[in-house]
């Protein structure tokens, strides 16, 4: 089974006022964000807050997308926990689902463990799994405070090259994207737009990018004339989407993103986050919807 290309979505999480996940919003917005040009989706991300979500409802929420018509082929759910038992078990039960891979952080509560304690733990979770497991490594350490370096990388993928497939890095170091970039035969997606048309020149298999979620015919256009050879246009492209990113990318990203959506599909629901996120203030997702609105063409934000 091959990785999705492109555009993937790291897609929001909607919840419900009592806090349960939203599911008659998040079907939908998975088919808008795959009609809209994505790739792929890649629910339970740090976009999708991840680590605020069970296990249990995880699964339950795969089962209702791919049951909702959303391919499971195009889906790389995020597993990775902080022990190995979870984090295999989940695992397994999204690639028996059918899902395309697994995107599996490392494992986070120590802090300044070596390198052969990492890499351990990955040969113990792919033994764990299977030898049909499909690894997307996520490397997130302004986050998670445990990254996975590009000597890592480089040494799981030669040791397990079926197992390991590819690499989320959402350090936002470009030297580091482009030492992933030379390891071979593994896809390297960049966590942000930002540095995508220089990573697809360097082989780059897309961006799993937050902004995704409301702009995913902007993102998806700049790497479908990047793919067809017009680098002018896929440039052109590119700068406009860049400048959204930097319009509503920051700490409160993933609150910001869900008023917004709030706002533009009048459901307040979108707007909940799980604690101990907080939801973005009304008034300043209103200014931020005008501002977009007036600069941009978001599809997702029309209304």
């Amino acid at each position: 089974m091959t990785l999705p290309k492109g555009i993937v979505a790291p897609i929001l999480t909607p919840f419900n006022d009592d806090l349960r996940i939203a599911h008659d919003l998040y079907l939908p917005h998975a088919k808008a964000l795959l009609e809209g040009g994505c790739g792929g989706l890649s629910p339970f991300g740090t976009t999708g807050e991840a680590l605020s979500v069970a296990s249990a409802e995880r699964v339950e929420a795969i089962k209702r997308l791919i049951a909702g018509g959303v391919p499971a082929h195009k889906l790389v759910p995020g597993t990775g926990l902080t022990n190995l038992p979870e984090t295999a078990d989940l695992s397994r039960k999204c690639l028996d689902m059918g899902c395309a891979a697994v995107m599996v952080l490392p494992p986070f509560y120590f802090k300044g463990v070596p390198e052969d304690g990492l890499y351990a733990y990955f040969s113990a979770l792919i033994a764990a799994i299977g030898d049909d497991a499909r690894i997307v490594l996520y490397h997130i350490p302004q986050v998670a405070g445990v990254g996975i370096p590009a000597s890592l990388a480089a040494r799981l993928r030669a040791d397990f090259p079926a197992q390991i497939v590819g690499i989320k890095d959402s350090s936002g170091d470009w030297e580091n994207t482009a030492a992933l970039l030379e390891i071979p035969g593994l896809a390297v997606f960049p966590g942000s737009e930002l540095p995508m048309i220089d990573a697809l020149a360097r082989g780059a298999r897309g961006t799993i990018s937050a902004t995704a979620n409301i702009n995913p015919e902007g993102l998806a256009e700049a790497f479908a004339l990047w793919i067809a050879g017009d680098g002018a246009g896929a440039q052109a492209r590119h700068d406009v989407n860049r400048a959204l990113r930097l319009l509503v990318q920051g700490g409160t990203q993933i609150a910001d993103m869900k008023r917004l959506l709030a706002l533009a599909k009048g459901d307040a629901r979108w707007a909940n986050t799980r604690p101990p996120l907080l939801p973005t203030a009304a008034d300043a997702g209103a200014a931020q919807l005008a501002k977009l609105r007036s600069a941009f063409n978001l599809p997702l934000l029309r209304g």
